[in-house]
């Protein structure tokens, strides 16, 4: 039996639950109001995005994280004529960590953005592929990576974990 689309629209109302989030972003006026820790690695992820390679899109993406050891390592965009072959900054600072560093835990990552021939930075946060890495390191270290991202007019947000960022998050329980 064929449903009309009133009759589905009633089921659908009537059947459906709500499911609520809660984001929880902190956002800070300045770079100056982060805390020590958090501002030094902003400041390592402008560093990096200022020797990203981005001829093409000319936006230059810098990222820093922080490890339990106390190390910081950047990673910036890099971009490639065929676009799929480029990757984010995020990406390339998490798997250098990985690579480099593979049992050090992550406390921290920072990202930043700038337009070619502009000063300021601007808005940045993770794209949905980044997320789901950020996502990977957590479950494999088993603890939250605290995410600061530089935002419009100067404004930096800081979340606590990736789940804030990617709710619905794809893993290893899905497999």
């Amino acid at each position: 039996m064929l449903f009309s689309p009133n009759l589905y629209a009633f089921f659908s109302e009537n059947m459906a639950k709500t499911i609520q989030l809660n984001i929880i972003i902190r956002v800070y006026q300045s770079i100056e109001e982060l805390p020590a820790a958090e501002r030094h690695l902003l400041e390592q992820a402008r560093l990096a995005a200022e020797k990203a390679y981005a001829p093409y899109s000319n936006f230059y993406v810098g990222a820093a994280l922080l490890t339990a050891d106390g190390d910081i390592i950047r990673g910036n965009n890099q971009e490639n004529a065929a676009y799929p072959s480029g990757l984010c900054a995020e990406r390339t600072a998490l798997f250098a960590a990985g690579a480099n560093n593979p049992n050090s835990q992550i406390q921290m990552l920072a990202v930043t953005a700038r337009r070619k021939g502009e000063a300021r930075y601007t808005a940045a946060n993770p794209c949905g592929a980044c997320r789901q890495v950020i996502a990977e390191y957590e479950d494999r270290q088993k603890i939250p990576i605290r995410i600061i991202m530089e935002g419009q007019n100067g404004e930096i947000w800081v979340a606590d974990s990736i789940n804030m960022l990617l709710p619905f998050r794809f893993s290893r329980e899905n497999l």
